[in-house]
């Protein structure tokens, strides 16, 4: 089976992080975020994937080439952003399925347990012209929610209200008959989400809704991104990407934790970074290089590459960009940034009256 990955976009709530390098790319649990999804997608019996770039577009390829996981790889870019619809539309020109095969499209802000292969069966079972993922949330007047009848099938799209009719919501993971994405317009901006399916529905086509409530997130946020990487390293969802076994920490080749440093919650420890004893990481992601000295605490946090958090340095839900320094002493909280190469002095910022 074929599948298109979607990873066109930004990134920009993610910034700083995502000034230098496309989201799909930025390193998680010790690789780069795609590296899950590839493995994954390649466990399931994916041979071939077509990739739908367009911001940094030639990073990709760089960083994965004409193979990985065992899969084929092929790259097609937007000269402009087109949409989902539009997107899927522009990377099918690369695609070799026949008009009545089964294409696998795959979001790469989506980090997912739910069982594919059996997406796919309801796909084929029911001949369907698109099958969605649907997953359960607590509170869907937060997303647009979609209904489906007794048999499965999707009945309307139904944007955010205050009294949704379902809590059921569209999970980003799609199997598309072939020729149900060649009646998508080529060229054209299109939202497969607001044009493409409630079109589909419109003409009697059918439209499946695969409800499974397995592990499910959207990395797009800052927090969300330091949850998926926690979460991978602690097992909660199983990847075979994964550059070693599930537990408290991740430590990946030339860091060093020193004796004493308390380094826990999922936190992942990246190539040449260093933590010196008497600090405590709990749940953060350190990438290569990156530096906490002792006395500092990281919390739920994020050090780009070579960012340094000076001795006493509190931090917690903080993105720090690359090369940046917190100088002793400051306080950093509740989302607050810091753009690459900014460097803070002593105390500079603190919460706390008792500075």
């Amino acid at each position: 089976m074929e599948a298109i990955l979607l990873v066109g976009g930004r990134g920009t709530r993610l910034r700083p992080l995502t000034i230098s390098t496309p989201k799909p790319l930025l390193p998680t649990a010790g690789v780069a975020f795609l590296a899950h999804q590839l493995a994954r997608a390649s466990a399931l019996g994916v041979t071939r994937i077509v990739f739908a770039t367009s911001y940094r577009a030639e990073m990709f390829e760089a960083a994965f080439g004409s193979h990985a996981y065992g899969v084929e790889l092929c790259y097609v870019s937007e000269r402009q952003p087109l949409g989902t619809g539009g997107a899927i539309r522009n990377a099918a020109t690369a695609l070799e399925s026949g008009p009545a095969d089964p294409v696998l499209i795959l979001n790469g802000d989506i980090l997912s347990g739910h069982d594919v292969k059996a997406q796919v069966e309801l796909h084929t079972s029911a001949d369907a012209a698109v099958t969605l993922h649907l997953t359960e949330v607590e509170d869907p007047s937060r997303f647009g929610v979609v209904p489906t009848d007794a048999d499965g099938r999707v009945t309307a799209f139904l944007e955010k209200t205050a009294r949704p009719l379902t809590n059921q919501v569209n999970a980003g993971c799609y199997v598309f008959r072939r020729a149900a994405i060649d009646t998508i317009e080529e060229g054209e901006v299109v939202s497969v989400e607001r044009e493409t399916f409630p079109s589909l529905i419109a003409s009697g086509a059918t439209v499946m809704g695969y409800v499974e409530s397995a592990y499910w997130l959207d990395v797009g946020t800052p927090e969300a991104f330091v949850q998926g990487s926690r979460d991978l390293v602690l097992g909660r969802l199983a990847s075979p990407a994964m550059p070693g076994r599930p537990g408290q920490r991740l430590v990946l080749d030339r860091a060093v934790v020193a004796p004493g440093a308390v380094v826990r919650g999922g936190t992942t420890v990246g190539r040449g970074a260093v933590i010196e004893a008497g600090a405590t990481v709990i749940g953060s992601v350190l990438l290569d290089d990156a530096f906490v000295a002792e006395g500092a605490t990281v919390r739920d946090s994020v050090l780009s590459r070579g960012a340094r958090v000076g001795p006493g340095a509190t931090l917690d839900g903080v993105i720090l960009g690359d090369a940046a320094v917190v100088g002793p002493g400051n306080e950093l909280r509740d989302g607050l940034r810091l753009w690459p190469g900014i460097e803070l002095p002593a105390t500079a910022v603190r919460f706390s009256t008792d500075a």
